[in-house]
């Protein structure tokens, strides 16, 4: 999943993308208002973490805007303010969750997984996807209780087309998800074709794997 960092303090930004980087999210930081605006303009995130008290604005006011340009992202908000206006008026603006700082890695991490368990309704960390099941906190696939190999970005197309079963996801959306910002990444939807297929070679080893669509001329869909 893609995530942008919105804090200007240098060792804190560092310090989460690492982190999350470390946990297969690719990152990309913002350290003002005005690049905030503008990479949520250009990328369609999945997660933001919004520090407050940026240079140039406020958090609050970015949160704001992005809404009404209908951010889809889970935002959650990362600040030093202990006021309890500041966390309302951020929930009441839309944001799913709040930290204050200093907060812990692993909290942050769990309370991401629970805000996507919530956003696609699942209310166990384990989905079931045909005859294997996928665990999505540890990042497994199991089959009969055994451990599918994929690799790192086999996984994260095939759990992305889960939590959107029975919806198509173009190409296009799945490489953003993976990769984040296409103009500085610089893949192509080659790279999607390509992992589709070797997910169907590994899995069909195992079990049919006939849930794992192609819609002709758009994209892929897990028919779940």
């Amino acid at each position: 999943m893609t995530v942008l960092i919105v804090e200007d303090e240098r060792t804190l930004a560092r310090e989460l993308g690492i982190f999350l980087h470390n946990h297969n999210f690719a990152c990309t930081v913002a350290r003002t208002a005005a690049e905030a605006r503008w990479q949520l303009a250009d990328t369609p995130f999945d997660f933001v973490l919004l520090d407050l008290g940026l240079p140039d604005g406020d958090g609050l006011d970015v949160l704001a805007e992005a809404k009404q340009n209908e951010l889809r992202a889970a935002v959650i908000i990362l600040t030093a303010r202990s006021a309890v206006e500041d966390r309302i008026g951020g929930l009441e603006l839309g944001a799913d969750d709040y930290l204050a700082k200093p907060f812990s890695l692993p909290e942050l991490l769990a309370r991401m997984h629970a805000i996507t368990r919530r956003r696609f309704g699942l209310h166990k960390p384990t989905v079931p996807v045909g005859a294997f099941s996928l665990d999505l906190q540890n990042r497994r696939l199991l089959h009969a209780g055994q451990d599918v190999s994929l690799s790192v970005k086999e996984y994260d197309v095939l759990s992305y087309l889960v939590l959107n079963k029975n919806r198509v996801l173009t190409r296009l959306q799945l490489t953003e998800h993976i990769w984040g910002n296409l103009s500085e990444a610089g893949f192509d939807s080659n790279y999607i074709d390509a992992h589709i297929k070797n997910l169907r070679k590994k899995l069909g080893q195992f079990a049919d794997t006939d849930w794992l669509e192609t819609a002709r001329g758009l994209g892929y869909r897990a028919r779940l």
